[in-house]
Protein backbone atom coordinates (compact mmCIF):
# COMPACT_ATOMS: atom_id res chain seq x y z
CA UNK A 1 0.00 0.00 0.00
CA UNK A 2 2.88 2.39 0.64
CA UNK A 3 4.32 2.20 -2.88
CA UNK A 4 4.65 5.25 -5.10
CA UNK A 5 2.42 5.42 -8.17
CA UNK A 6 4.07 5.26 -11.57
CA UNK A 7 3.88 8.13 -14.05
CA UNK A 8 1.40 6.10 -16.10
CA UNK A 9 -0.84 5.59 -13.07
CA UNK A 10 -0.68 9.30 -12.26
CA UNK A 11 -1.52 10.18 -15.85
CA UNK A 12 -4.54 7.87 -15.78
CA UNK A 13 -5.72 9.48 -12.55
CA UNK A 14 -5.62 12.89 -14.25
CA UNK A 15 -7.47 11.48 -17.27
CA UNK A 16 -10.17 9.95 -15.05
CA UNK A 17 -10.59 13.23 -13.16
CA UNK A 18 -10.69 15.18 -16.43
CA UNK A 19 -13.44 12.89 -17.75
CA UNK A 20 -15.61 14.31 -14.97
CA UNK A 21 -14.33 17.86 -14.49
CA UNK A 22 -14.14 18.98 -18.12
CA UNK A 23 -17.73 17.98 -19.02
CA UNK A 24 -18.99 19.35 -15.69
CA UNK A 25 -17.35 22.76 -16.17
CA UNK A 26 -18.47 22.87 -19.82
CA UNK A 27 -22.03 21.99 -18.80
CA UNK A 28 -22.16 24.72 -16.14
CA UNK A 29 -20.76 27.29 -18.56
CA UNK A 30 -23.10 26.33 -21.38
CA UNK A 31 -26.09 26.24 -19.01
CA UNK A 32 -25.27 29.80 -17.98
CA UNK A 33 -24.88 30.85 -21.60
CA UNK A 34 -28.16 29.26 -22.63
CA UNK A 35 -30.08 30.78 -19.72
CA UNK A 36 -30.37 34.10 -21.57
CA UNK A 37 -30.08 35.22 -25.16
CA UNK A 38 -26.71 36.77 -25.84
CA UNK A 39 -24.92 38.66 -28.57
CA UNK A 40 -26.94 40.13 -31.40
CA UNK A 41 -29.78 37.71 -30.55
CA UNK A 42 -30.34 39.90 -27.50
CA UNK A 43 -32.20 43.09 -28.50
CA UNK A 44 -30.82 44.99 -25.54
CA UNK A 45 -27.21 44.08 -26.31
CA UNK A 46 -27.71 44.86 -30.00
CA UNK A 47 -28.90 48.35 -29.04
CA UNK A 48 -25.85 49.11 -26.90
CA UNK A 49 -23.00 51.28 -28.12
CA UNK A 50 -19.94 49.06 -27.90
CA UNK A 51 -16.31 50.03 -27.40
CA UNK A 52 -13.71 49.59 -30.08
CA UNK A 53 -12.24 46.11 -29.95
CA UNK A 54 -15.51 44.34 -29.19
CA UNK A 55 -15.13 40.88 -30.73
CA UNK A 56 -17.69 39.47 -33.17
CA UNK A 57 -20.48 37.34 -31.69
CA UNK A 58 -18.93 34.06 -32.85
CA UNK A 59 -15.76 34.70 -30.80
CA UNK A 60 -17.50 34.45 -27.43
CA UNK A 61 -18.70 30.82 -27.56
CA UNK A 62 -15.40 29.71 -29.12
CA UNK A 63 -13.33 31.49 -26.46
CA UNK A 64 -15.50 30.32 -23.57
CA UNK A 65 -15.52 26.72 -24.80
CA UNK A 66 -11.73 26.66 -24.84
CA UNK A 67 -11.58 28.44 -21.48
CA UNK A 68 -13.98 25.99 -19.85
CA UNK A 69 -11.92 23.05 -21.15
CA UNK A 70 -8.78 24.64 -19.67
CA UNK A 71 -10.57 25.24 -16.35
CA UNK A 72 -11.77 21.65 -16.24
CA UNK A 73 -8.27 20.35 -16.99
CA UNK A 74 -6.73 22.61 -14.34
CA UNK A 75 -9.19 21.32 -11.79
CA UNK A 76 -8.49 17.71 -12.81
CA UNK A 77 -4.75 18.20 -12.35
CA UNK A 78 -5.26 19.56 -8.85
CA UNK A 79 -7.82 16.92 -7.84
CA UNK A 80 -5.53 14.16 -9.12
CA UNK A 81 -2.61 15.47 -7.04
CA UNK A 82 -3.30 13.30 -4.04
CA UNK A 83 -1.04 13.65 -1.04
CA UNK A 84 -0.28 17.25 -1.96
CA UNK A 85 -0.67 19.53 1.03
CA UNK A 86 -2.16 22.56 -0.75
CA UNK A 87 -4.56 20.64 -2.97
CA UNK A 88 -7.71 21.59 -1.07
CA UNK A 89 -6.79 25.26 -0.71
CA UNK A 90 -7.31 26.01 -4.41
CA UNK A 91 -10.68 24.28 -4.72
CA UNK A 92 -12.75 26.94 -2.87
CA UNK A 93 -11.47 29.89 -4.95
CA UNK A 94 -11.94 27.77 -8.07
CA UNK A 95 -15.59 27.22 -7.15
CA UNK A 96 -15.98 30.98 -6.54
CA UNK A 97 -14.32 31.68 -9.89
CA UNK A 98 -16.66 29.31 -11.70
CA UNK A 99 -19.73 30.62 -9.85
CA UNK A 100 -18.88 34.20 -10.83
CA UNK A 101 -18.21 33.15 -14.44
CA UNK A 102 -21.63 31.51 -14.67
CA UNK A 103 -23.35 34.48 -12.96
CA UNK A 104 -22.02 37.12 -15.35
CA UNK A 105 -24.19 36.30 -18.38
CA UNK A 106 -27.56 36.30 -16.59
CA UNK A 107 -26.67 39.56 -14.82
CA UNK A 108 -25.38 41.32 -17.95
CA UNK A 109 -27.53 39.92 -20.75
CA UNK A 110 -30.58 38.90 -18.72
CA UNK A 111 -30.95 41.62 -16.09
CA UNK A 112 -29.17 44.35 -18.12
CA UNK A 113 -27.17 45.36 -15.06
CA UNK A 114 -23.89 46.62 -16.48
CA UNK A 115 -22.25 47.87 -13.27
CA UNK A 116 -23.02 44.75 -11.24
CA UNK A 117 -21.73 42.70 -14.20
CA UNK A 118 -18.56 44.80 -14.10
CA UNK A 119 -18.21 43.98 -10.39
CA UNK A 120 -18.69 40.29 -11.17
CA UNK A 121 -16.05 40.46 -13.91
CA UNK A 122 -13.59 42.12 -11.50
CA UNK A 123 -14.39 39.39 -8.97
CA UNK A 124 -13.73 36.75 -11.64
CA UNK A 125 -10.27 38.19 -12.26
CA UNK A 126 -9.47 38.41 -8.53
CA UNK A 127 -10.75 34.90 -7.76
CA UNK A 128 -8.99 33.58 -10.87
CA UNK A 129 -5.67 35.04 -9.74
CA UNK A 130 -6.04 33.49 -6.29
CA UNK A 131 -6.98 30.17 -7.90
CA UNK A 132 -4.02 30.27 -10.28
CA UNK A 133 -1.57 31.01 -7.46
CA UNK A 134 -2.93 28.21 -5.28
CA UNK A 135 -3.18 25.77 -8.20
CA UNK A 136 0.42 26.64 -9.09
CA UNK A 137 1.51 25.46 -5.65
CA UNK A 138 0.05 22.04 -6.50
CA UNK A 139 0.74 21.71 -10.25
CA UNK A 140 2.42 24.41 -12.32
CA UNK A 141 0.48 23.32 -15.42
CA UNK A 142 -2.80 23.89 -13.56
CA UNK A 143 -1.79 27.52 -12.98
CA UNK A 144 -0.91 27.95 -16.65
CA UNK A 145 -4.27 26.50 -17.65
CA UNK A 146 -5.90 29.37 -15.71
CA UNK A 147 -4.18 31.97 -17.91
CA UNK A 148 -6.69 31.95 -20.82
CA UNK A 149 -9.45 32.60 -18.25
CA UNK A 150 -7.50 35.48 -16.71
CA UNK A 151 -6.68 37.07 -20.06
CA UNK A 152 -10.26 36.77 -21.37
CA UNK A 153 -11.90 37.98 -18.17
CA UNK A 154 -9.50 40.94 -17.99
CA UNK A 155 -10.60 41.75 -21.52
CA UNK A 156 -14.24 41.33 -20.40
CA UNK A 157 -13.62 43.87 -17.62
CA UNK A 158 -12.36 46.39 -20.18
CA UNK A 159 -15.31 45.74 -22.52
CA UNK A 160 -17.89 45.91 -19.73
CA UNK A 161 -16.35 49.12 -18.41
CA UNK A 162 -16.43 50.56 -21.95
CA UNK A 163 -20.09 49.59 -22.36
CA UNK A 164 -20.87 51.24 -19.03
CA UNK A 165 -19.17 54.47 -20.10
CA UNK A 166 -20.83 54.52 -23.54
CA UNK A 167 -24.30 53.60 -22.23
CA UNK A 168 -25.02 55.41 -18.95
CA UNK A 169 -28.72 54.46 -19.16
CA UNK A 170 -28.10 50.93 -20.46
CA UNK A 171 -30.81 49.25 -18.39
CA UNK A 172 -33.48 51.32 -20.16
CA UNK A 173 -32.38 50.85 -23.78
CA UNK A 174 -34.85 48.12 -24.65
CA UNK A 175 -37.50 46.14 -22.82
CA UNK A 176 -36.13 43.24 -20.82
CA UNK A 177 -36.67 39.69 -22.01
CA UNK A 178 -39.43 39.17 -19.44
CA UNK A 179 -41.19 42.45 -20.23
CA UNK A 180 -44.61 42.09 -21.76
CA UNK A 181 -45.15 43.26 -25.30
CA UNK A 182 -48.93 43.29 -24.78
CA UNK A 183 -50.65 46.64 -24.36
CA UNK A 184 -53.96 47.29 -22.72
CA UNK A 185 -55.67 49.36 -25.48
CA UNK A 186 -59.25 48.35 -24.70
CA UNK A 187 -59.75 50.63 -21.70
Amino acid sequence: MGRVASKGQLRMTVVRCAMVTVPLVLFLGFASGRSVSAGSDNRWYAALAKPAGTPPDWAFPVAWSLIYVCLGLALALVLAARRTGNRGAGIAPFVVTLALATAWMPVFFGAHLVRPALGIALGMVAAGIVTAVLFGQVRRLAAWLMMPFLVWTSYAVALTWGIDRLNPDAANLAPGPAASQVTDDHR
